[in-house]
């Protein structure tokens, strides 16, 4: 089954400075439908303006992964790591048994950015924050792992503690994958438009995918897919 949430479904807020789009009930966005997707609890599609950012705050037991789109975000917390991710990059943290955090757009243009929150397999765990650079060619056959599980066997992706696998990739107008599926997944559009079986998706849509193991995903425009495999909660 897929269901398509599209980009005018979603919840939101306009601060000024911060204009945000939420795939699940967030702030004073509720909706009892809403709430999360397995262990996954939040998705904000966030546009800050140019050096404006989210002030020192704290999180908790909580897995925190950000994917910029565009522009680049400026991280930093009171565990001394500073680091600057751009377009196409991601970072995670795993706010275990308490960090202050801040994230700033510095850049002279907007950033656009998911910012992805999934509750962890294992609490109170020592923070933990990392990013990194991923390659940005199109994909050939399957999409990339970008985070997954301590216990999965890919070396190269950054690590979560949850039973989950954040993929990505950008496609070329005409090409397709196939994509397999381990529990269920929510898909993302970051760019372009592509078809998962025969419901389309364009920019800032969604979709959960429940009941299948692998599904055709098709490029109708060059495009930028993130698929989240999450398990059930």
């Amino acid at each position: 089954m897929i269901n398509k949430i599209s980009y005018n479904q979603l919840g939101g807020a306009d601060h000024g400075w911060l204009q945000a789009k939420h795939h699940f009930s967030f702030a004073n966005y509720h909706d009892p439908k809403r709430i999360h997707f397995g262990p996954m609890r939040v998705i904000n599609d966030d546009v800050i303006a140019p050096h404006k950012g989210f002030a020192p705050h704290a999180h908790d037991n909580m897995e925190i992964i950000t994917y910029v789109r565009k522009g680049a975000i400026t991280h930093t917390d009171d565990m001394g790591n500073k680091g600057r991710t751009a377009a196409g990059d991601i970072q995670v943290m795993s706010a275990g048994s308490g960090v202050v955090h801040s994230e700033f757009n510095l850049e002279n243009e907007e950033t656009n950015l998911y910012q992805i929150w999934i509750f962890p397999n294992k609490k109170n765990v020592q923070p933990r924050w990392e990013a990194k650079q991923f390659p940005k060619d199109p994909v050939q056959d399957q999409l990339k792992p970008l985070v997954t599980g301590f216990n999965h066997p890919d070396q190269d992706s950054l690590k979560i503690y949850q039973d989950a696998i954040i993929y990505a990739g950008r496609m070329n107008k005409g090409t397709s994958i196939s994509q397999t599926i381990n529990h269920q997944a929510y898909a993302l559009c970051s760019y372009g438009s592509f078809a998962i079986e025969d419901v389309e998706l364009s920019k800032g849509d969604g979709a959960e995918i429940t009941k299948k193991q692998e599904v055709l995903i098709t490029a109708k425009e060059n495009c930028e897919i993130l698929l989240i495999d999450l398990p059930k909660f």
